[in-house]
């Protein structure tokens, strides 16, 4: 199976990433993981001052803070993985890559908002579960 994994660095991604370790099949050689991690795009006037290096050694160096400690748990666990960084929003870039990547499933942790909290702050979830043709799970 191909799995795309969406990960931030937050509790969510940790209980996520313990619900795998639970559960051994989700770990097995049989499956072929991408995580991807998306940075926040630095603010168009910020970048124009900024040289173009600096920027992109910090979007380098965003990532690398949220893969760092996520090497150490599927490498503990034999588990082969691809890493992905995208920078911009970040229900577009997993809605486009688990569709343009032809993923046969979707694992995400999920924050829990209520309805209202949704509607409110928004949800990268709910944006990707309406943009996404490829099935999720979603561990809350």
């Amino acid at each position: 199976m191909k799995i795309l994994v969406p990960v931030d660095g937050s509790p969510y991604t940790k209980h996520m990433l313990a619900y795998l370790a639970e559960h051994e099949e989700w770990l097995s050689g049989a499956h072929q993981y991408t995580l991807l991690h998306v940075v926040p795009a630095v603010p168009p006037r910020a970048a124009a001052a900024l040289d173009k290096d600096v920027v992109k050694a910090y979007y380098e160096s965003e990532a690398e803070k949220v893969f760092k400690p996520i090497r150490t748990f599927f490498k503990n666990k034999g588990v082969e993985i691809d890493y992905v960084s995208k920078v911009g929003h970040a229900a577009d870039h997993i809605a486009g890559l688990a569709d343009k990547g032809k993923y046969d499933l979707l694992i995400m942790g999920s924050h829990g908002h209520s309805a209202l909290g949704n509607l409110v702050m928004g949800s990268v979830t709910t944006k990707v579960m309406a943009h996404c043709k490829t099935p999720v799970l979603l561990v809350r």
